[in-house]
């Protein structure tokens, strides 16, 4: 059996939007966990709850940005190729280290911002802007993942 360069490329990309949802989902679980205690005890604070546990949401969407990249740039310069070579496996290389940087920083967020959620009522609602400037560290390393993704892609020539 052949696989095609164009198929591994469509797996890279893929894997990217998997990575972010499943990180998106896990680290948005964890701080919804914190959300329900929280709010039970002290209905109040729920768009600080709200805000702290849609943060690990935006893995999905750079998840998908590397995706449509693949679909629409990067299959296009594959199929030009008159021997695409390991082009496929490099594509699917970047999608897999871009699910990696998704997923876990999805997953660690989740964890900061629980942490934040957790302590709402303890502080009256005061730790909502630093809980969010810890988060922003985590999610530094998802943008990476996708900065570093789109910067590969280009140095190959394949974007």
């Amino acid at each position: 059996m052949n696989i095609s360069a164009a198929s591994l490329a469509i797996l890279g990309g893929a894997l990217a939007l998997a990575g972010g949802l499943g990180g998106a989902a896990i680290g948005m679980a964890m701080a919804g966990y914190s959300g329900v205690a929280t709010l039970a005890i002290d209905p109040k604070h729920l768009k600080s709850v709200i805000i702290l546990a849609a943060l690990p949401m935006s893995r999905v969407f750079y998840g998908f940005i590397i995706l449509i990249f693949v679909l629409t740039t990067v299959l296009p310069k594959i199929y030009l190729m008159p021997e695409p070579g390991g082009s496929g496996f490099a594509v699917a290389a970047c999608g897999l280290i871009s699910a990696a940087a998704f997923s876990f920083s999805g997953i660690y967020q989740g964890h900061v911002c629980s942490a934040g959620i957790s302590a709402l009522i303890k502080t009256k609602g005061r730790i909502l802007t630093n809980s969010i400037m810890l988060a922003v560290f985590v999610e530094l390393l998802a943008v990476l993942g996708l900065v570093f993704t789109i910067l590969s892609l280009s140095l190959l020539d394949l974007m």
